[in-house]
């Protein structure tokens, strides 16, 4: 019953993902993008953190070097859209593996801090690296890259096109995400979640498959940075920052951490709630904050995990007094 229902509520996102922009406005289309692209910025943070057991405080460091790279790559090289996310895609993998081969050799807290500094450390880079990135300014001025599919170029300049691109390529990468958590390979990550002593007392290297997840989600943040970059036409230094890191942080906890597609539905609340609350007051902050606070406190695995939880817990009564 919970599975069925998990299925057609799956199904039934889909379709809508697919049919409702062909009836909205630009306005919801451009917000319905931006939920998309940071849903699959989430669901790479939590390849770390809930599945891994990993809190990183500078995933927004991967995330920047995506969208940095395509916007060079764009503005200098004229690359067309898919060789240029391709290459921003292994630009962030490359950082990632670098920042993840030192930030593995440790565990809980002192993993979180050396994130946290490996993160500022990029911030620091691409703010006073002005030649290259434009400092404060970040890099502006390019035009979104056309689409070329050899047989047709299509553009993708108009807010639809632009949204079911970033839709596909957002679907793709979360299958990928997972197939990756549904693998040998993350039963060995949620393994070491769990227990990473006794995981590492039957031969298996700890360090070496902490170090291919964390490259895996950078490399996946960087999808998702260089897609940002386009949609937002320009990349600046906000997108290394700290506190856009914690960004899927907040989507991961707030969807729930346990379950796959939980920080994808709390990047949907998050960005639902915020232009919800920026309507009627400037201080949208601190009403988000007061809203967020009770939906952790009443949902402590997350509004899906927790869902989810009360499913079973109702399938459980029903197959008892059955």
């Amino acid at each position: 019953m919970v599975r069925g229902a998990r299925t057609i509520a799956l199904a039934a996102g889909i379709l809508f993902l697919f049919v409702y922009p062909r009836f909205a406005g630009a306005f919801p289309v451009l917000l319905l993008t931006e939920i998309v692209i940071f849903a699959l910025f989430a669901l790479s943070f939590n390849l770390l953190f809930g599945y891994t057991g990993l809190l990183s405080f500078g995933h927004a460091a991967f995330f920047g070097l995506g969208g940095y790279a395509m916007a060079l790559l764009v503005q200098h090289y004229q690359l067309s859209m898919i060789p240029a996310l391709a290459v921003s895609m292994l630009v962030a993998g490359l950082g990632a593996a670098i920042i993840g081969f030192f930030c593995i050799r440790r565990d809980e807290i002192y993993f979180a801090m050396l994130t946290l500094g490996f993160g500022m450390m990029v911030f620091t880079l691409v703010h006073q690296w002005r030649s290259l990135t434009g400092g404060s300014d970040g890099i502006t001025g390019f035009e979104v890259p056309l689409l070329d599919l050899v047989v047709k170029k299509f553009s993708l300049f108009s807010p639809w096109a632009f949204y079911y691109f970033a839709l596909v390529v957002c679907l793709l990468f979360t299958l990928f995400l997972w197939r990756i958590t549904h693998s040998p390979f993350g039963l060995i990550l949620r393994s070491m979640r769990e227990n990473a002593e006794r995981v590492s007392f039957i031969g298996i290297d700890i360090k070496f498959y902490r170090w291919i997840a964390f490259t895996l989600a950078g490399l996946v943040a960087g999808v998702a940075g260089g897609l940002f970059a386009m949609y937002d036409r320009m990349a600046s230094p906000t997108m290394v920052h700290w506190t856009m890191s914690a960004k899927p942080v907040l989507m991961a906890i707030l969807g729930g951490t346990r379950v796959f597609l939980g920080p994808a539905l709390g990047a949907l609340i998050f960005y639902l709630l915020e232009h919800f609350i920026t309507q009627y007051t400037q201080s949208w902050m601190i009403f988000l904050g007061a809203i967020l606070v009770p939906i952790v406190i009443f949902f402590p695995q997350g509004v899906l995990g927790t869902l989810i939880s009360w499913g079973r817990r109702l399938k459980g009564r029903e197959d008892h007094g059955g």
